[in-house]
């Protein structure tokens, strides 16, 4: 019997686990959150630089250039890309370098509720929590949400404010297309790559990144009002 008696408390305190970020999701609509990693960096003493601004405060040019640069799909998948999925496992099977599937939701999920690093446990629990957050969240807040919390920076930035601050001593709202779209291609790989100093590979990423704005934007900003 006691050996019972433990067996019900994992499983409650698993229940328990599993229940905070059902809850967590429905308030972020209301409550503006910070990611797993700010939280961690708080706890170590580690700088954080972040001001969060309203999705109306941040320049469009940008919401364009990181849903054409991350995720081209955001106003049509349920949170998770099944095509785009698809996509590389198909690219895996011919034996070509694999790239990664995830969307703007499923990196949300992860910077609000898990940890970094390559992990299946991780991606394993990434995709339902995506498709939870699609479900009870609009794509104008989770996009709100990743543009406020993604880390932007080599030394504690997080969201756009705080990036575009960094890189050209302009607020969010100001930020022209040359610029967003350099802030966009930084985005994957914040520590090597500088917006404000941009070598040769970055610009030319943004540069294409620019070219094909002007037949995708309309469509990509179609489902968040803008």
């Amino acid at each position: 019997m006691r050996g019972l008696g433990w067996i019900w408390w994992i499983w409650r305190g698993a229940l328990l686990l599993l229940l905070v970020p059902v809850v967590l999701a429905v308030l972020y609509n209301v409550v503006n959150p910070v990611s797993t990693l700010i939280l961690g960096r708080w706890a170590t003493f580690q700088r954080v630089e972040q001001a969060w601004v309203p999705f109306d405060q941040i320049s469009p040019a940008l919401v364009r250039s990181v849903l054409a640069s991350e995720d081209a799909r955001f106003c049509q998948h349920n949170g998770v890309d099944l095509v785009e999925l698809q996509n590389v496992m198909d690219t895996a099977e011919e034996g070509e370098p694999a790239r990664g599937a995830s969307t703007i939701t499923m990196q949300l999920a992860k910077n609000l509720f898990l940890w970094n690093g390559r992990s299946f446990i991780r991606k394993g629990l990434e995709m339902p929590l995506a498709l939870y957050l699609n479900l009870v969240m609009s794509k104008r807040r989770q996009i709100e949400i990743y543009l406020n919390i993604a880390e932007w920076g080599p030394n504690g930035e997080f969201g756009i404010e705080a990036a575009s601050q960094r890189a050209f001593g302009l607020p969010a709202a100001r930020l022209g297309a040359r610029q967003a779209a350099l802030l966009a291609v930084m985005l994957p790989n914040p520590h090597r790559r500088d917006a404000a100093k941009p070598g040769p590979g970055l610009s030319r990423l943004a540069s294409r990144l620019q070219a094909r704005l002007p037949r995708e934007g309309a469509e990509l900003t179609r489902c968040l009002g803008s």
